[in-house]
């Protein structure tokens, strides 16, 4: 039996072939082609990714208490939604927003506090597809950073770059300096700039605080929580949700300074916030490893 993959390792599946093929595809055959190969591509992965298949399966009967039969579609349908969010953002950084629409929750709110210019800090979640909303960032990108775990193959992404160009913000890498990476955090906080952060996987366990959510344990990584507290910033929580015919919504929900006390109320609002999304978009949940604790 395969070992359970007990935490994530930041590098997304499938290599630098997988990667030219669809990028060759959306170029020359457009989304809705790629989509049609994704359908043959998704049984291979079910069955030659035992750790991804596992997590899926164990996610949809314990914490979406689904039956067997439900379940085993759920397979299939799990892996499709992040094959076609991987297609969706490639397809947007070359360009190929046009074949797509969107809808906004809350966007003038998210827009009346990033136009102040003061620091803001958006947290998100491997639910969604957050990044295809990079491209819409507009003048507002310079100011963005993107604290991320960066662990990918320097081939694919050497592969990305050559592709689509630069990045419309700047990542901030959490696991190479992490000294480094918290001074870049407050030095752009301070200029007025806003953070964004994932707030559901930990890089050091030691940072985790353990919580109930979807009814088990899990760890939650401290870090961003404790940082917006101290830094007294807007914090916002932010999810781009894929809806039916290629439609995105974005959804902003604000937390007020003095709405949370500290970081503990923080983490609460934010996982409670996260069940909801869940609930609502259960298959575009892309934490493909033993992300519950029991």
């Amino acid at each position: 039996m395969a070992e359970k993959q007990k935490k994530w390792d930041g590098k997304s599946r499938g290599g630098r072939t997988g990667y030219l093929i669809f990028a060759f595809i959306l170029k020359h055959l457009g989304v809705g082609f790629a989509y049609c190969l994704l359908a043959f591509v998704v049984p291979y992965f079910i069955i030659f990714a035992p750790s991804q298949t596992s997590a899926s399966w164990h996610y949809q009967r314990r914490r979406l208490q689904r039956g067997v039969l439900r379940s085993l579609v759920g397979l299939y349908s799990h892996y499709f939604n992040f094959g076609q969010a991987l297609i969706d953002k490639m397809a947007m950084t070359a360009g190929a927003a046009g074949s797509f629409s969107f809808e906004y929750d809350n966007y003038d709110k998210a827009l009346e506090i990033v136009g102040r210019h003061e620091g803001a800090i958006f947290i998100g979640a491997h639910i969604g597809n957050w990044e295809v909303a990079s491209h819409f960032f507009g003048e507002y990108g310079k100011d963005i950073s993107v604290v991320m775990y960066q662990n990918e193959d320097r081939d694919i992404k050497k592969l990305l770059e050559e592709m689509y160009g630069t990045l419309p913000f700047k990542p901030i890498a959490i696991n190479v300096d992490p000294l480094g990476a918290m001074l870049e955090i407050k030095a752009s906080l301070n200029s007025g700039g806003y953070v964004c952060f994932d707030g559901d996987r930990y890089v050091d366990r030691n940072s985790a605080v353990p919580r109930e959510f979807l009814g088990g344990k899990v760890m939650i990584p401290e870090g961003p929580y404790r940082i917006a507290s101290k830094c007294r910033v807007p914090v916002i929580f932010f999810y781009a949700m894929r809806e039916k015919g290629r439609r995105y919504r974005f959804i902003f929900e604000e937390m007020p300074l003095g709405s949370f006390k500290g970081p503990d109320g923080l983490i609460d609002a934010y996982l409670n916030s996260l069940a909801d999304k869940v609930k609502r978009y259960p298959m575009q949940w892309f934490n493909f490893y033993d992300f519950w604790e029991d």
